[in-house]
């Protein structure tokens, strides 16, 4: 898969959850997820990511595969439930590349003491 699939293929995702908002929270797992707001969408990525960790610990390459989708899959919930979409989130991976970490971790915190 190409980076154009891939970019089509999280706007389309992205599309699908959008229609959900206001949905029936008791037909659609996305519409329940809307509707318990922001506590619950964050505490489930954090759940997400824990299990990330835990299955990248196990050295599983599909359980890697497959609790990363699950966290990609409520992040694209989080930003929709914050009005974004994917394409920001690309764009500012984009912004980034070629920047070393060090130099953006360093600028960032330029920026948050205000220099």
């Amino acid at each position: 898969m190409n980076a154009v699939m891939g970019e089509a293929i999280l706007a389309q995702l992205a599309d699908v959850i959008d229609s959900r908002k206001g949905g029936d929270p008791a037909a659609s797992y996305v519409a329940r997820l809307f509707a318990t707001g922001d506590d619950a969408i964050l505490k489930k990525i954090g759940e997400e990511a824990t299990e990330v960790v835990l299955a990248a610990k196990d050295g599983s390459r599909e359980r890697i595969v497959s609790e990363t989708a699950d966290l990609w899959f409520h992040c694209l919930v989080m930003l929709s439930h914050y009005g974004l979409r994917p394409q920001e989130v690309l764009d500012e991976l984009s912004r980034r590349a070629g920047t070393s970490g060090i130099e953006e971790q360093a600028l960032r915190k330029a920026l948050a003491r205000g220099l």
